[in-house]
């Protein structure tokens, strides 16, 4: 009996191939974004090797619902890093400035002056404008030196907060952060006070300013309330945008700077060649935060000890911008193979820098042939333990897939996962640096606000709002409302969806109303998406808050679904042989996929076939969507060979035909699949 398989998909359509696995996926597109042509190449486009289809295997793909944590590697909560390991060098050390000078000069001026004025008797009750000159040498001494004296204050309380470690790293980085903010308000504050003691209770006995003193206090008091708002703005913006990028980005960068330890690591000398595997240093920061990898000074960079002890709980502000700025400043290196002849040259000579999926490929072939034992196929646990710790060799083992079951790392995985962190370290870059422009844009947006609210209450302060200027202003407010009122809601719908909601970053495959794009750039007001031809797609982030969004790259492990029909008369033993070759070739491709795959009749279509599904888990997701369809056509071609060995086909039903007029046969060949015999 011959039949005639057919196959096809329950998830989706043939057509939707795939070519590039981060923008090409044939589907659907829907009107409502605006579309912009644009004739440069993609951020996340670096040559032609990623035009090909890519094998690439997504290694974090995990649930946390599902996936096993390992307490021996996490973290703890009280693990603290030294209290000046995450300080800069430019907060130990005492700079000055011009101004700092001037004011050095003129504090030892006033204070001479003011002393020769309170020790001469002839002084003393000199009078200028019915004030003593050593209240006028006060108040000088407030206004020219205030500034400096507020940052003297600054630097005891800083005393005071590192003497406390959890206290410190909640409070120190925006002492210093909003340095200049904090010292102007603390000089304000001084001046005002100086000039309520000196001037307020003698106005009423002074026969000049007595109408000029009053409303000089006034603006000084307006200072000192729009200094103290637009600081709580300042502190306000900083605090957000530090939860933030703690919440969202301290996982990937942590991951990501482990996995560039471990690729430098791993193609470096053996540990016992080196001098001590503590002196590791994250290559590429900047010049002020970096040590080479041979230094031992855990002052000025990132060691790999510190970076297993931190977590989200403990991380200071100081740490966290230190490890943005060593995602932003630096690339994936190699440690040249001749780095022991080069211990005292320079930097470029050391490290080899990985700029592009073919040279992420050639390192991964350089770190295999370093590590693996020249007669071995493959990377094992013990290999991994001569470059790295027990603790950092299993870590790293858990970093593939298959050697959690198979305790071993072949050369195609090595590379896989040399070129996945590449992407993912490209990717979180450019997500870093789109959200910093976010928060600048968030900024300059609330520096409006913000300034119109300190106008309103200096004139409050001022006394110069009546209640006629209210009643024009509120009359301004309704027509400012009717004409900006949808633009002031839709900017705050799209800084909610970018800082509270953010369902993806840079690099995120996702699909939105049945449109499979990736993200290409995140702004504060719209996401621009490439779609699978590289069209790039601008849409509103008011308009994407209201609406589902699927994201490939934060799914766990996908399914795939398989469907295809046999005929009705099919033998049992057939089916179950063909369940048992099915299962078995899943199961050798452990690689691939993950095991005990379901296979089950389905339905009974027609009378005359049957409907069968093939039900299997990748391991992976569908983020690199070209790798999706490569493996599942292999399975498909598997599964026509075992079709043809088994003899299982499917055939139509039979019809009855009336034939009124039959040609002369002008040929004796039949179908190939027709049984005939000779005569």
């Amino acid at each position: 009996m011959a039949d005639h398989t057919t196959t096809t998909s329950a998830v989706e359509p043939p057509n939707q191939f795939t070519y590039n696995p981060y923008s090409f996926t044939s589907t659907t597109s829907s009107p409502g974004p605006v579309r912009q042509r644009s004739t440069t190449s993609s951020r996340t486009d670096h040559g032609d090797e990623e035009v090909k289809l890519s094998s690439l295997i997504r290694t974090k793909t995990k649930s946390r619902l599902v996936h096993v944590h390992h307490p021996d590697i996490e973290p703890k909560e009280d693990d603290q890093v030294s209290i000046d390991d995450d300080l800069p060098d430019e907060y130990k050390k005492l700079s000055y400035s011009k101004w700092t000078l001037v004011q050095l000069i003129s504090l030892i001026l006033i204070i001479g002056f003011l002393a020769c004025t309170l020790a001469i008797t002839r002084f003393r009750n000199k009078k200028m404008y019915d004030l003593q000159w050593w209240k006028w040498e006060v108040m000088l001494f407030v206004v020219i030196c205030g500034r400096l004296v507020s940052g003297c204050v600054i630097r005891i309380l800083v005393f005071f907060v590192e003497r406390r470690f959890l206290l410190r790293k909640r409070v120190l980085y925006f002492v210093y952060g909003l340095k200049k903010a904090v010292q102007n308000c603390i000089w304000l504050t001084l001046i005002l006070i100086a000039w309520q003691c000196i001037f307020d209770k003698k106005v009423k006995r002074m026969s000049y300013g007595k109408k000029v003193l009053p409303f000089v206090t006034e603006i000084w008091i307006s200072l000192l309330v729009g200094t103290l708002v637009w600081l709580l703005k300042t502190l306000l913006i900083e605090v957000l945008a530090l939860n933030f990028h703690v919440s969202k980005y301290f996982d990937r960068i942590q991951d990501s700077l482990f996995n560039q330890f471990v690729i430098e690591t791993l193609s470096s000398p053996p540990r016992v060649e080196v001098r001590n595997e503590d002196d590791w240093v994250i290559a590429g920061l900047p010049s002020q935060f970096k040590a080479t990898p041979r230094s031992g000074d855990k002052y000025n960079g990132i060691s790999i000890d510190q970076l297993h002890k931190l977590n989200q709980k403990n991380i200071s502000a100081w740490m966290m911008n230190r490890m943005m700025n060593a995602i932003n400043t630096s690339v994936l290196t190699t440690v040249d193979e001749q780095v022991q002849d080069h211990v005292n040259g320079e930097e470029d000579e050391i490290f080899k820098r990985i700029t592009n999926e073919s040279q992420a490929k050639v390192a991964a072939k350089k770190i295999f042939r370093n590590v693996a034992d020249p007669s071995s196929k493959y990377i094992y646990l013990e290999d991994l333990k001569r470059f790295l710790r027990d603790d950092e060799a299993l870590k790293t083992m858990r970093l593939f897939d298959e050697a959690i079951e198979t305790k071993r790392i072949s050369k195609q995985a090595l590379k896989n996962w040399v070129v996945n962190v590449f992407r993912e370290r490209r990717a979180l870059s450019l997500s870093l640096k789109d959200t910093k422009t976010a928060v600048d844009k968030l900024h300059q947006m609330l520096n409006v606000v913000v300034g119109v609210i300190v106008i309103v209450i200096s004139l409050l302060i001022l006394k110069v709002a009546t209640s006629q200027f209210f009643i024009f202003l509120s009359s301004q407010l309704v027509f400012v409302a009717f004409v900006f009122g949808n633009t002031c809601k839709t900017m705050f719908e799209a800084v909610i969806f970018l800082f509270v909601m953010h369902p993806f970053d840079v690099g995120d495959r996702c699909e939105i109303d049945g449109v499979q794009m990736v993200v290409e750039e995140m702004n504060i007001l719209t996401t621009i998406f490439l779609r699978y031809d590289n069209q790039k797609i601008s849409y509103p982030n008011g308009v994407l808050s209201a609406m589902p969004i699927a994201n490939f790259n934060r799914s766990p492990d996908m399914g795939e679904a398989i469907d295809f029909c046999i005929h009705v008369s099919t033998l049992a033993e057939k089916i179950a042989k063909m369940k048992e070759m099915i299962t078995s070739y899943v199961e050798k491709k452990s690689d691939h996929w993950q095991p005990r795959p379901t296979v089950v009749v389905r339905d009974v279509e027609d009378m005359n076939r049957l409907k069968i599904s093939v039900w299997l888990s990748h391991r992976m997701n569908f983020q690199d969507m070209g790798e999706r369809w490569k493996r599942r056509a292999l399975l498909v071609e598997e599964m026509i060979k075992i079709f043809k060995d088994l003899d299982i086909e499917y055939r139509m039903l039979p019809l009855d035909i009336n034939v009124r007029y039959m040609p002369e046969l002008t040929s004796n060949r039949f179908p190939s699949n027709w049984t005939t015999c000779a005569i």
